[in-house]
């Protein structure tokens, strides 16, 4: 855990900005539709789509993601793609501290998510996903395909708003990921790691500091708490770079990755985030309807029963 690598001023208000825009945007439509009365327009971000989705019995965790789900994907699934977000994911700070751990030559992993954990209240009847609302425990290999299974893939958590143990911050077993890869079990929604395989009496709860980022390695056990507030969003960030080269573990989803940093070949890498988001919307076109398939594991399994 590192603190102060981003200033929540100057780093993280634009992209809390965008997202508020994006909120603004679903409440009008949704008004538009006459599915809420209001667009609580005079609340802030986290208490306004706390009340549109209680008005409106809906959650929204694709709208504001800046990659694809995992199934389903059609050329009119919401992915959120500005500008802001691709600074955040290039920032010179944030690829510093990546480079102390992988090197300098740094791929961005398309793999890569928002969240905006929702109080129970908010959470809606069979919408449920790792995006909204609690996650099982799992190592990120668990989630991605074999391929990448000797990859480096580092994971750089951001909470975007403070972390706290009543509004769901991570938890994580230290030198977890010495134990290698270990069976997840798919329940429909989400992949997860059994509870008698995870050491639970070694986890460590982390409330963390919106501009603090947490590492972890592809094989390190994380969930995150419950968030058991009536008023509160946690607002957080999963981003994961590699060295240049290696596999992702999600190879459909490599041409929406880019290079971030090149001591060799400075010229390769991305900075325009316009050209980033046009990637993306691309590779949804070519994806939609394809119901690409990630998942390595089976519910058939002795242990997932």
């Amino acid at each position: 855990m590192v603190d102060d690598v981003l200033d929540p001023g100057p780093d993280l208000q634009p992209v809390l900005a965008e997202y508020a825009d994006v909120l603004g945007g679903i409440a009008e439509r949704l008004r538009h539709e006459g599915v809420i009365r209001s667009t609580h327009a005079d609340l802030p971000l986290v208490q306004r789509l706390i009340a549109v989705c209680v008005e409106s019995g809906r959650n929204f965790p694709q709208n504001f993601d800046f990659s694809l789900p995992l199934k389903g994907i059609k050329r009119e699934t919401p992915i959120h793609l500005g500008p802001a977000i691709f600074r955040l994911l290039t920032h010179p700070r944030l690829l510093d501290l990546v480079e102390d751990v992988i090197g300098p030559e740094i791929f961005s992993n398309p793999v890569q998510h928002v969240r905006f954990k929702l109080p129970r209240r908010a959470v809606q009847q069979g919408q449920s996903s790792g995006l909204v609302s609690k996650i099982p425990w799992h190592q990120d290999n668990g989630v991605i395909l074999p391929e990448a299974d000797q990859s480096t893939i580092l994971t750089v958590w951001v909470p975007l708003t403070a972390a706290t143990v009543r509004n769901s911050c991570m938890q994580v077993v230290p030198k977890s990921h010495r134990r290698g890869l270990v069976a997840h079990c798919p329940n429909g929604v989400d992949v997860g790691i059994p509870d008698k395989l995870v050491p639970l009496a070694e986890a460590v709860t982390l409330p963390m500091n919106p501009g603090s980022a947490l590492l972890m390695t592809q094989t390190t056990m994380h969930t995150a708490v419950e968030n058991v507030t009536t008023d509160d969003v946690r607002i957080s960030m999963d981003l994961r770079y590699q060295p240049i080269g290696q596999a992702s573990g999600r190879p459909m989803f490599e041409p929406a990755g880019f290079i971030a940093r090149s001591r060799a070949r400075p010229e390769s890498v991305l900075r325009d985030p316009a050209v980033w988001a046009a990637n993306w919307i691309t590779l949804r076109d070519k994806l939609a309807d394809n119901n690409p398939v990630f998942n390595r594991w089976s519910a058939e399994s002795a242990l997932c029963a």
